[in-house]
């Protein structure tokens, strides 16, 4: 028999990266932060709006998840540097700010479980990069889903 291989998922998460939020204790309460429940709405949101009708992903198949993390070219930042990265630089001038890429990640794998694939323990590769957006158009986090 041949297997079926399903095509690429690639979605964008418009606006500025969000990094997983830390649960918060309260009187022997666990909850999660209002910022990282609004963002991983506007994740599913994203996704749905472009895959309504896909089944995710079952569960025991590989996954090679692409994430790049594209933040905006902030007002102190050197003319030189600005320039570099509106010529195609923007994988030579990086962001090494908040949040952490492992955050970025986490945040994304977490609002997808369940929707583009069975679970989140699937994903086997994994790859982060945060850049600079060449314009404001660019602002947000790239994503790309596919099977080994």
């Amino acid at each position: 028999t041949k297997e079926i291989k399903t095509e690429m998922i690639d979605i964008f998460i418009p606006g500025k990266p969000i990094g997983k939020g830390r649960p918060r204790v309260c009187r022997n309460v666990t909850y999660t932060p209002k910022p990282t429940k609004d963002y991983e709405k506007l994740v599913r949101q994203c996704y749905i709006a472009k895959y309504a009708d896909k089944q995710p992903i079952p569960a025991k198949i590989p996954l090679k998840v692409s994430i790049i993390a594209n933040y905006p070219i902030t007002q102190s930042m050197p003319k030189k540097q600005v320039k570099i990265i509106e010529n195609g630089g923007a994988f030579t001038v990086r962001p090494t700010k908040k949040p952490d890429a492992d955050n970025i990640s986490k945040i994304i794998l977490d609002a997808l479980n369940g929707l583009a694939y069975y679970d989140d323990n699937q994903v086997v590769t994994l790859r982060i990069d945060k850049c600079y957006a060449k314009d404001e158009s660019q602002v947000g986090v790239y994503v790309k889903i596919d099977e080994i």
